[in-house]
């Protein structure tokens, strides 16, 4: 039995950090070269010299890509280049949904032609035929919008991942974000790709009487993973809210109110659920872009092997 355990842990180990040494580096948009990219970004890739798949990352409500890094170290430690678009001015207003589906497909445009350049003193290989798609809160709904068509962009997607998708304030119509991509039918979403919906069980919540959930019932990630044909996945944490992956220290005004104060926190160390989220995202793409599946069966067999708790996990296969 003890063999048995060790052997279990041996192919899950994607909750801890990876082995492949990387770095991070920014892309100003006052560059002079020719790939400028059209929105600052953040680059995390690794420095083993070999050939990785890329994820897009898309940031959530009026939330900094710098909040992230964490979460996003850890996945491209497990072989992964992600490109963390800003897709908002810094101290403006944030812009509408539709304008950040539309820069966000030509960040996906300036990948096809400017990521690879960038890479090359690492010797490091961007697979752009392996492009995954992913982003949180409303991040998470831009990535959905994408992957449905909302943005036209000259590379295709291979998966898509939503961690605690949000497609509004409430599941009243009116009050959802443009577009309005969830009907509240099964299966809606024809996207082709196998999906992963990461959500959390604290982000239907709200941290007092002023202020509403941010990830309100009806619109959050039990609806998009209701509208997503197989391959699809979910996993809950329970004990844990909507910020809850983002870096420890958030700084700034907006940084401190977003992550601390307007939505409801677990009381679990945040790095808990930043190893369970890396974890899912890092087993499930390996499953579905390499097909290595230990890792990703050894969770649904075992759930209790991620940091954080899992009350709900569903996988749904193709069907023959």
């Amino acid at each position: 039995m003890a063999q048995e355990a060790q052997q279990e842990l041996a192919i899950t180990e994607v909750f801890q950090n990876g082995n492949i040494p990387w770095k991070q580096f920014s892309v100003d948009t006052s560059t002079t070269s020719s790939s400028t990219p059209p929105k600052p970004l953040l680059i995390f890739t690794p420095t083993m010299p070999g050939s990785y798949p890329v994820i897009l990352f898309c940031h959530g409500f009026c939330i900094s890509n710098t909040f992230y890094s964490k979460l996003l170290g850890h996945i491209v430690s497990h072989g992964f280049i992600i490109v963390a678009p800003q897709l908002f001015c810094k101290g403006m207003l944030p812009m509408s949904g539709p304008c950040e589906i539309k820069l966000a497909g030509k960040v996906v445009d300036w990948i096809a032609e400017g990521l690879q350049p960038l890479l090359i003193d690492e010797k490091v290989e961007a697979k752009l035929e392996k492009l995954v798609l992913a982003g949180h809160s409303k991040g998470g709904k831009t990535a959905f919008a994408m992957a449905l068509g909302y943005a036209k962009t000259k590379l295709k997607f291979s998966a898509l991942v939503g961690i605690d998708p949000v497609g509004g304030i409430s599941k009243c119509k009116i009050c959802r974000t443009l577009p309005h991509i969830l009907t509240g039918n099964p299966q809606s979403f024809n996207l082709g790709i196998p999906v992963a919906v990461i959500g959390t069980g604290l982000g239907a919540e709200k941290v007092n009487c002023c202020s509403p959930p941010c990830a309100p019932d009806g619109v959050n990630h039990f609806e998009f993973f209701n509208e997503c044909r197989p391959p699809c996945a979910h996993f809950v944490a329970k004990d844990y809210g909507h910020m809850d992956m983002l870096d420890d220290e958030t700084p700034g005004l907006i940084g401190s109110l977003i992550s601390k104060c307007m939505c409801k926190n677990g009381s679990g160390p945040k790095d808990f659920m930043r190893k369970t989220v890396g974890g899912l995202v890092v087993a499930f793409l390996k499953a579905h872009l390499n097909a290595q599946w230990n890792d990703l069966l050894a969770i649904l067999a075992h759930p209790n092997l991620a940091p954080a708790k899992l009350d709900h996990v569903v996988y749904a296969p193709v069907s023959n």
